[in-house]
């Protein structure tokens, strides 16, 4: 497995209605859904592994922790960035954070675990 500790993935997502807790139906007011901040987050450590896997692996996602600090209104830009912290036998551990102009929006650890995708889709029920 050629994945290796300290590589790191980005995804950047200007809000708009669709992004919003009152969209998604997990709040009623109109500012970035913290399961869209999530998505957010796992797409970075998408990016970070896309070009490090090989062949016919996948990762898929295992555990999050997470923390949303700030609420972000509709129009402004949000980054999330995913840095791989530790690898435990298939489980790689990425610390995760997401800002804004203003700074800190949310931040975590989004756990993912290494598979191999035929195996794993013969497991799906």
């Amino acid at each position: 497995m050629p994945v290796t500790v300290g590589i790191c993935g980005q995804t950047e997502l200007v809000v708009t209605d669709r992004d919003t807790a009152a969209s998604l139906g997990t709040g009623d007011v109109p500012v970035l859904a913290t399961p869209r901040l999530v998505q957010l987050c796992e797409q970075a450590t998408m990016a970070a592994l896309g070009p490090n896997l090989e062949p016919g692996q996948t990762t898929v996602g295992f555990r999050i922790e997470f923390t949303h600090l700030t609420p972000v209104l509709v129009g402004n830009t949000v980054v999330a960035v995913a840095t791989l912290e530790r690898c435990e036998g298939r489980r790689l551990v990425f610390n995760t954070s997401v800002t804004d102009a203003c700074g800190l929006v949310a931040a975590g650890k989004v756990t993912r675990v290494l598979v191999e995708t035929e195996r794993f889709m013969e497991k799906a029920r």
